[in-house]
């Protein structure tokens, strides 16, 4: 089978391309830091890291790591994660064959001029505001990573955002088996 190719889109200046890797590995302290300080030794970008359980027992975890395609060739990495011992599986999710999201949490400012202008971003991103408070609303995206960048964006006019991205968390889809 031959290796996917690299997710290829853009961050606010230059196009970059990423592979995407679903480790499953044991839920055993010191797991993720191997995983994190074999990338780091070697000298290996990683964009992205997102773990968490991955069984109703929690005996497993699932990482999902975004790593620089031009930093890091993709057999190398699939060979070194192999060699770690609590390592039970490893996936590269290609881009056509998989889901992926991210979740964006954003604080904006608001006042009776501006309230029109986020609460049509908001609409527009199909996001959805999850706190209110007297001078500011809280604002929920779980999108893909094209569409969180595209609201942050949008809110970046809004000064004193307070602003949070997790990692991407991918899943290959069911109609790629």
């Amino acid at each position: 089978m031959a290796a996917p190719e690299p997710f290829t889109g853009t961050t606010t200046h230059t196009p970059v391309r990423h592979h995407i890797l679903s480790v499953l590995v044991e839920n055993k302290a010191g797991v993720l830091a191997r995983v994190a300080g074999l990338f780091a030794r070697r000298g290996f970008n990683i964009y992205s890291l997102a773990v968490a359980p991955a069984d109703d027992h929690q005996r497993l975890s699932r990482i999902t790591i975004v790593v620089d395609a031009e930093s890091a060739p993709l057999e190398q990495i699939k060979g070194q994660l192999n060699k770690l011992v609590n390592v039970v599986d490893i996936k590269d999710l290609a881009p056509r064959e998989s889901l992926e999201r991210e979740l964006l949490l954003a604080t904006v400012p608001v006042s009776d001029t501006t309230r029109a202008v986020v609460m049509d971003a908001v609409a527009q991103a199909n996001a959805a505001i999850v706190d209110v408070g007297s001078t500011s609303v809280t604002i929920m995206l779980a999108s893909t990573p094209i569409a969180c960048d595209a609201l942050e964006r949008r809110l970046e006019s809004f000064a004193h955002v307070e602003l949070h991205r997790t990692g991407r968390v991918a899943l290959p889809r069911l109609s790629a088996n």
